[in-house]
């Protein structure tokens, strides 16, 4: 299951004057995350753990049409075992946490879709702009039967409380931006895409000329203030929708562009 970081012109990396960007550059597939792109962002952000001249992560989509729209579908076709959606899961959960806990604050610069692990990776950040087009959401209820990670779970109970994040998760309908703003999911909402970029370049600029110390404890007491459901705690709930008949419905509906049947099997 384990592939190696070589993401390439998939994802894109730079960082001037101290302020770091990533782009997620798949705009043919929404942006959606490879395999690769997930590990090539775990090992930038430990590179920015390291890099004491990196002061901001900005991490955006390539295009208007998405920030990201969640894990490549194609990649869970290989899913035959157990061990391949609690690996899946393990995978995530690492990244997912190397983002949350990077040393450096981070800025999600959302246009377009920003849905399943892409919403997740959002959620991570610790600022979220959003151009007037931005939908937010975890469609998994109605697309493809399968379920967040405990450490998802857990991250979006704490940005909406108990109520919403279930609200979100069974309807499976994307927010607009006014109600994500309104909700906390979105920090502030500015007109078109250019208007997008050029407020998250100011938002950072401002970051990195504050005292990172001061930055760094108070994102790091947050996260210890906020209780995180291991994996271990959320194992059977993996299991339960990852190995399920309708995991492999919604997955075939879904590449073949048709409604799927639900059984709850």
């Amino acid at each position: 299951m384990d592939a190696p970081a070589t993401a390439g012109d998939d994802l894109l990396y730079s960082v001037t004057d101290g302020i770091a960007r990533i782009t997620f550059n798949r705009p043919q597939a929404r942006n959606a995350m490879t395999f690769a792109m997930y590990e090539r962002l775990a090992e930038i952000c430990q590179d920015a753990n390291a890099d004491r001249s990196i002061k901001v992560l900005i991490l955006t989509g390539a295009g208007d049409k998405a920030f990201a729209s969640g894990t490549d579908i194609a990649q869970f076709r290989a899913f035959e075992t157990p061990q391949d959606a609690l690996d899946y899961e393990a995978r995530i959960d690492r990244v997912f946490g190397t983002l949350e806990s990077c040393r450096v604050p981070t800025i999600a610069a959302i246009a377009g879709a920003c849905t399943g692990g892409g919403a997740g990776l959002a959620a991570c950040c610790d600022l979220r702009i959003g151009a007037a087009n931005a939908r937010i959401g975890f469609p998994i209820a109605r697309t493809l039967g399968n379920c967040l990670s405990m450490s998802n779970i857990s991250r979006l109970t704490a940005l909406l409380g108990p109520a919403r994040t279930k609200d979100l998760i069974f309807t499976a309908r994307l927010i607009e931006a006014p109600e994500a703003l309104s909700l906390g999911l979105l920090n502030e909402v500015v007109p078109d895409v250019e208007a997008l970029q050029a407020r998250a370049d100011d938002l950072a600029r401002l970051l990195a000329s504050h005292a990172p110390l001061t930055l760094e404890v108070t994102k790091e007491a947050v996260l210890r203030i906020r209780r995180t459901l291991s994996r271990d705690e959320g194992e059977d709930l993996i299991l339960k929708a990852y190995m399920s008949a309708d995991f492999r419905e919604g997955m075939d509906a879904f590449l073949t562009k048709r409604k799927p049947v639900w059984r709850g099997t």
